[in-house]
C-alpha cells in the first residue's frame, strides 16, 4: 500500500469511535484475533501458535478492539490463583500503534477484571513495551528474564485495595481507576 494512502487509512480509523468486547473462543472474531497475534507477537520471532497453546486458550478471555468495524488490536486475560488475572499476547495492527488503541484495551481489560472480582493484574512485558504499561501504572516485580528468546519484565498492577476501617475494623475496599 502506497504511504500516504495508508496514512489516509490510519487518520480515517483513527477518527472512528473504538468498540472494544469479548469474543468467543473458537467464533471467527475470536480466529481473527489470532491472525493478528500470531503477525504481530509470533512471525516476527519466527513462531507459529501451538494445537495445545490453541487448546489452552479456551479456558481464557480475549477480547477484540474494532475501529471502524476492522480489528485494531486484541489481548487475552487468563485467570490466575489468589484473585490474579494475567494480560496476554497483548497486539495492535502495526499502523495503528501509538494511536490509543491498546491503552483503551488495557484499561477496558481493568475495567472488567474488576468487575469480575480480579484484585490485580500481572503481565510479562516485553522491554520494548516496558514503558507503556509504565505509563500505565504497572510496576516491575523483580529481575529482567528471557521469554521465547526475548527479554521480559513481570510486572504488576492492583486493581482494588483492601483497606482496613479503624472505627469498625471492617474490611473496606477501594476501586482504583
Amino acid at each position: 500500500m502506497e504511504k500516504g494512502l495508508l496514512s489516509s487509512v490510519v487518520e480515517n480509523l483513527a477518527s472512528e469511535q473504538q468498540v472494544i468486547c469479548e469474543v468467543a473462543h473458537g467464533s471467527p472474531e475470536y480466529w481473527a484475533t489470532v491472525g493478528l497475534r500470531n503477525l504481530i507477537l509470533r512471525q516476527p520471532l519466527g513462531l507459529e501458535f501451538t494445537e495445545e497453546e490453541r487448546e489452552a486458550d479456551k479456558k481464557f478471555h480475549h477480547f477484540a478492539s474494532y475501529l471502524g468495524g476492522r480489528l485494531a488490536g486484541c489481548l487475552v486475560l487468563c485467570p490466575r490463583e489468589g484473585g490474579d488475572v494475567q494480560m496476554r499476547q497483548v497486539a495492535v495492527v502495526a499502523e495503528l500503534q501509538g494511536q490509543g488503541v491498546g491503552t483503551a484495551l488495557v484499561e477496558y481489560s481493568e475495567a472488567w477484571a474488576r468487575q469480575a472480582g480480579y484484585r490485580r493484574m500481572i503481565l510479562h512485558a516485553r522491554d520494548t513495551a516496558v514503558a507503556f504499561y509504565e505509563k500505565l501504572g504497572y510496576s516491575k516485580v523483580g529481575e529482567q528474564f528471557v521469554e521465547i528468546s526475548i527479554p521480559h519484565w513481570e510486572m504488576e498492577k492492583r486493581l482494588i485495595y483492601i483497606f482496613f476501617c479503624p472505627t469498625s475494623r471492617a474490611k473496606c475496599s477501594k476501586e482504583r481507576s
